[in-house]
C-alpha cells in the first residue's frame, strides 16, 4: 500500500478521500493549502500526491512547479477544470497524470495504481536499453533519455520522451492506443485526450503536424506508427 498526501481545501470532498484511500489500506496524510504540502513533502517520504488546483493560497499548478523543484514524487491532478490547454500545461509542468472533478472512488484508485507501477518499476532500478535507436533523422538514446533530430536536442517532457521512444522502437509498425496506455501510461483504460495532447506537442517539436506528418501517422480507428520520411 501507499503513504499519500491529499491536497485538497474542500473539506467535503478531502474527507471523503481521505476516508476511501484509508479503507483501501494506504497511509493518507492531508493539508489544505499549498504551503502546508510544500512543507510535508520537504519532510515526509510520499509515493504519491493528490493536487486541487483551487488552492486559498496559492494555484495548484503554481504549486506542481514547485513541488517539481524538491521532490519527484508522482503528482495526481485533481480538478474540475477541463481546458486542454490547461491539462496541456500541467503535464509539461511535471504532473504524472489528471483527473477531472467529479470521479469514482475507482477511477482514482485506478490512475493511482498505474502512477504507483511505473514510480515503483523505476526505483527497482530497471534500465531501458542501451542501443541507440535511429529513425530516419531521429536518434534516441533510452539509456540517456536524450533525442536528437537532424543532430539537434530536442526538448522533451519525461511522458513524450517515453511515447517517442516506445513507437520508434517498432519502426513503421501500427501501435493501437489500448497499447499505448498500456505500455507507456501503465493503464488499462484512460481518455484518448491523453495521447492526443502528447502526440500534439510532440509533433510540434518534431516540426510536423497532422495534416502534414512527418514521422508521426495516425490511423484513424486503428492507432499510431512512426517511421521515417518518405
Amino acid at each position: 500500500m501507499a503513504s499519500v498526501l491529499v491536497v485538497e481545501d474542500d473539506q467535503f470532498v478531502r474527507s471523503a478521500l481521505i476516508r476511501h484511500l484509508t479503507e483501501a489500506a494506504h497511509t493518507v496524510r492531508s493539508v489544505g493549502t499549498a504551503l502546508e504540502a510544500l512543507r510535508e513533502v520537504a519532510h515526509v517520504g510520499f509515493d504519491v500526491v493528490i493536487l486541487d488546483l483551487g488552492l486559498p493560497d496559492l494555484d495548484g499548478g503554481e504549486a506542481l512547479k514547485m513541488l517539481r523543484g524538491i521532490t519527484d514524487v508522482p503528482v495526481i491532478i485533481a480538478t474540475a477544470r477541463d481546458d486542454e490547454a490547461e491539462i496541456v500545461r500541467l503535464l509539461n509542468d511535471g504532473a504524472d497524470d489528471y483527473l477531472t472533478k467529479p470521479f469514482s472512488v475507482e477511477h482514482l484508485s485506478a490512475r493511482m495504481a498505474a502512477v504507483l507501477r511505473r514510480s515503483r518499476a523505476t526505483a527497482a532500478g530497471a534500465e531501458p536499453p542501451s542501443r541507440v535507436i535511429q529513425v530516419g533523422g531521429l536518434s534516441i538514446d533510452p539509456l540517456r533519455r536524450q533525442a536528437e533530430l537532424d543532430g539537434v536536442a530536442l526538448d522533451l517532457t519525461r511522458r513524450e520522451f517515453d511515447l517517442l521512444a516506445f513507437l520508434a522502437g517498432r519502426p513503421g509498425v501500427v501501435v493501437a492506443r489500448r497499447e499505448l496506455l498500456a505500455e507507456v501510461w501503465q493503464q488499462s483504460y484512460g481518455d484518448d485526450q491523453t495521447i492526443d495532447v502528447h502526440l500534439s506537442w510532440l509533433r510540434r517539436k518534431l516540426g510536423e503536424t497532422a495534416a502534414k506528418p512527418r514521422y508521426l501517422h495516425t490511423l484513424r480507428g486503428v492507432g499510431v506508427k512512426l517511421e521515417p520520411p518518405q
